[in-house]
């Protein structure tokens, strides 16, 4: 949209200019008519031709606001550590806005500070749309504003007279040079560390939105988890169980063998030994002296 307009601005104003003049010779030919004298009609005519000028003329003022905005925008991506507040860094970032909204063809590198700025606030999308114009459209170069606007030849000036003698504006021509370093080293890889953020983020939101379009795939990704651990420590519990059950009935037939085997040892003796069933000496002595007490 900018080259077209800034292709066009030329017999725009040539247009202008005859509509103007046209609109003069009319008017004053109806004041000549009605009988106005000539001189003070051709006064009038020199006093609005040059308060036309006057109100035409590009405002100095606007010139002198892109290049603060070099130097604010400098001191905000200069890496010198400093740390900056968030309404300052929003400041220098609504100047670059007013810029170019004022100024019609405003200069790339207004485009580039600007994209470099929210780049820095973490807005990688308005990052985006900012560096992508400077630094891949073939139009957004210098050498394709062939017809400026006022605002932008006022600029210009102003910065070849910076550049011819930087002496005279020390910290405006360092912020101009450092600016167009930076454009020229890193703007492409600002514009695609922004880029890489802005597709994550992207890819974020349509996770999200996709699991709350569809709660029952948020509720399958955390289900197996919390069942399979119930069920494993179910499965737990009831193993120790079974393996406890299983030893107490093994411990308790084990002795049941134990005591069926003495119980056998003992019988089988018993029958091996012919005196097994005799009284002991001392029952035998006891009963003979009971029966001749009697």
């Amino acid at each position: 949209m900018n080259e077209n307009k800034l292709e066009k601005k030329a017999p725009n104003q040539l247009k202008e200019k005859g509509q103007y003049v046209l609109a003069f010779g009319v008017i004053a030919a109806m004041l000549l008519v009605t009988g106005f004298p000539t001189f003070v009609i051709f006064f009038f005519g020199i006093f609005a031709y040059f308060l036309w000028k006057m109100f035409s003329m590009p405002s100095r003022n606007e010139t002198r606001e892109v290049f603060e905005f070099y130097l604010a925008a400098n001191d905000v991506l200069r890496d010198d550590e400093r740390r900056w507040y968030g309404f300052e860094l929003q400041e220098v970032v609504n100047r670059g806005e007013r810029i170019l909204q004022s100024m019609h063809g405003a200069p790339p590198l207004v485009y580039f500070a600007l994209g470099a700025l929210y780049h820095r606030i973490g807005d990688h999308k308005t990052a985006v749309n900012h560096l992508s114009y400077v630094l891949e459209n073939e139009h957004a170069d210098e050498a394709t504003y062939v017809y400026p606007s006022p605002e932008l030849r006022n600029y210009v000036k102003v910065l070849r007279k910076i550049e011819r003698e930087p002496a005279e504006a020390p910290l405006t021509s360092a912020a101009i040079r450092a600016l167009e370093r930076t454009r020229r080293n890193r703007g492409k890889a600002l514009l695609d560390e922004s880029r890489n953020i802005v597709t994550e983020q992207n890819l974020k939101k349509n996770e999200l939105l996709t699991e709350n379009q569809n709660p029952e795939l948020s509720a399958n990704k955390s289900e197996p988890r919390m069942f399979q651990s119930v069920t494993s420590e179910v499965r737990d519990d009831q193993t120790e169980k079974v393996s406890a059950e299983t030893g107490n009935i093994e411990l308790l037939e084990y002795e049941a063998r134990k005591k069926q085997e003495k119980k056998r040892q003992k019988e089988h003796k018993e029958a091996e030994n012919p005196f097994s069933n005799h009284k002991p000496i001392s029952e035998v002595l006891h009963d003979i002296y009971d029966k001749n007490v009697q």
